[in-house]
């Protein structure tokens, strides 16, 4: 063997090498996604106090005893968010009366456009339980940084019109208000409420 096929050899077996090792932390710090699994050395989740549609001011801590799906979002969305909440609306209906022992909670990241008001009128679009939040910019930036929501307004085009930028996953809460799981774009409400009925 020419000693630049061994580099060769001994480079590839390294790469591979470092990247199992990257996979196997990867997987070990985020889970599987769903299906029972925690996170490891990651905390999801956490304390929030924000406003809903209806003007009333809500604490994390009321929903105590029941599971929590939770989406950040914001009611400008062209696509991720309203999809992502008829999935989640779906999925209830599909639950029949175990829904009642879940809450959904939709969460803006703008703030700045979804008020009170905007989130009444864009709530009344989905599931009738449906609780929207909303709150300063520094109570948004807490509550999504429990979560570890990314966010980001796009740059560029007129004021009031523009776009943001966010991670687009539903979070499955626990009784105790512990993260029990996230479900990515694209799971089907019928996997969403059979992962949801494996808790109830």
């Amino acid at each position: 063997m020419t000693p630049a096929a061994r580099r060769g050899i001994v480079g590839f077996a390294v790469g591979l090498a470092l990247l199992s090792g990257a996979l196997a932390y990867l997987y070990a710090r985020w889970g599987a996604g769903f299906g029972g699994e925690q996170v490891a050395a990651l905390e999801i989740g956490g304390p929030f106090v924000l406003t809903d549609q209806n003007g009333e001011l809500r604490r994390s801590e009321e929903f105590r005893g029941k599971l929590m799906l939770v989406y950040f979002g914001y009611t400008f969305c062209p696509d991720a968010c309203p999809t992502a909440l008829q999935d989640m609306s779906a999925a209830l209906d599909l639950l029949g009366d175990k829904a009642s022992a879940v809450q959904p909670i939709f969460i803006t990241i703008d703030p700045e456009r979804d008020t009170v008001a905007q989130m009444k009128l864009y709530a009344s679009n989905f599931h009738p339980r449906l609780l929207a939040l909303t709150g300063s910019p520094e109570a948004i930036a807490a509550a999504a940084r429990a979560y570890r929501v990314y966010y980001q307004k796009q740059t560029g085009g007129n004021a009031g019109e523009y776009l943001m930028d966010h991670s687009g996953l539903i979070y499955l809460m626990g009784r105790d208000g512990r993260y029990l799981g996230h479900f990515s774009p694209g799971t089907t409400p019928a996997e969403i409420a059979a992962a949801i009925s494996s808790h109830l």
